[in-house]
């Protein structure tokens, strides 16, 4: 009787407690399952992002933006588990002399040799006087850069713009992609200071436009990984922004920073080097970064319009802050959503 009455009272205290374990563990699991990357990791306007890692941060840097009723030249964002962004500030506070409007698309490196920050960026003086490219250091990832006061390149229209700045791993060479307005995507060498292009360098074609059906009209946000062996390129096509948006990220792949790049599409036969580009949820989606965490895992940060699910139309004009892990699985990256 007292064992049988023990194990009525085990029974009634235990199995309780085994129902909340199991179900305290469950939630757990789940828990640790959802501490994933949740898109969008920045709900703004924070279009063109580049992402660089600096120690246990991650800093993110995007085209001129307006916040909380003030406008940012180039806004940096700031990230410890790439989750949570904060907007800390400015990166370019004070506007270069060859500059007053459309500071878009800035590309940030680490210089070891200068021991400085380096950041590109395109601007425009004025209406219809073209855009430029310049450049500008900071001590620190989060700035003020300083503009070094003359552009390196200037002209009309809109293809001086999205500069991508490299040093080639096979040669150290300093390079400069960019390019936009139907034009083709350039690539040329820089002196070591990174200020002007190297004297008797000149500017090499290498993504010409009009190869493939979709996306090609226009090609522009040059970025360079360069993963065993490869230079991997990643850019994106037709138009970014308003209510006609439609944008996606498309990739190439050389021997040498120079190329000749040969196009996903080319090597896969299907005529589409698209590894990006609209779903469900989100439309428009591209001007990507590349960059890795402390693991050394790969992910792609870029921008993009969310969907109404009514609709299928753009949600507003905001072009957001994404982050996908990307693999490179048979000598091509695949974006893992």
């Amino acid at each position: 009787m007292i064992r049988y009455k023990l194990l009525q009272l085990m029974l009634l205290l235990g199995f309780p407690l085994l129902v909340w374990s199991c179900g305290r563990d469950k939630k757990t699991e789940e828990d640790k399952s959802n501490k994933g990357i949740i898109n969008p990791v920045l709900d703004i306007n924070f279009p063109d992002p580049t992402v660089i890692k600096v120690g246990d941060n991650y800093y993110a840097y995007a085209t001129n933006t307006y916040y909380k009723n003030k406008n940012y030249n180039i806004p940096v964002a700031v990230s410890t588990d790439l989750k949570t962004w904060r907007v800390s500030g400015d990166a370019l506070p004070k506007k270069p002399d060859w500059a007053t409007k459309d500071f878009w698309a800035p590309h940030v490196l680490f210089d070891s040799k200068l021991n400085k920050y380096v950041m590109f960026y395109s601007g425009e003086l004025g209406p219809n006087t073209g855009k430029c490219i310049g450049v500008a250091f900071s001590n620190t990832p989060e700035g003020p850069f300083t503009d070094s006061g003359t552009p390196i390149i200037s002209g009309t229209g809109f293809i001086n713009i999205d500069p991508f700045a490299f040093i080639d791993p096979k040669t150290g060479k300093k390079l400069l992609y960019w390019g936009s307005d139907s034009k083709p995507i350039k690539v040329q060498e820089l002196t070591d200071d990174w200020k002007a292009f190297l004297p008797g360098s000149v500017a090499k074609d290498v993504i010409p436009t009009g190869k493939e059906a979709k996306y090609d009209r226009l090609v522009e946000g040059a970025w360079v990984d360069y993963q065993d062996g490869k230079y991997y390129m990643y850019y994106s096509g037709d138009n970014c922004c308003g209510a006609g948006a439609s944008y996606a990220v498309l990739v190439a792949r050389a021997d040498d920073a120079f190329g000749p790049f040969q196009r996903y599409g080319e090597a896969n036969g299907t005529g589409s080097s698209v590894i990006l580009e609209k779903d469900t949820k989100w439309m428009a989606t591209g001007h990507n970064s590349i960059f890795r965490d402390g693991g050394g895992t790969a992910y792609i940060a870029y921008h993009a319009l969310p969907v109404n699910q009514t609709t299928g139309k753009a949600v507003g004009t905001d072009r957001q802050m994404l982050i996908n892990k990307i693999e490179y699985v048979n000598g091509w990256p695949k974006v893992i959503k």
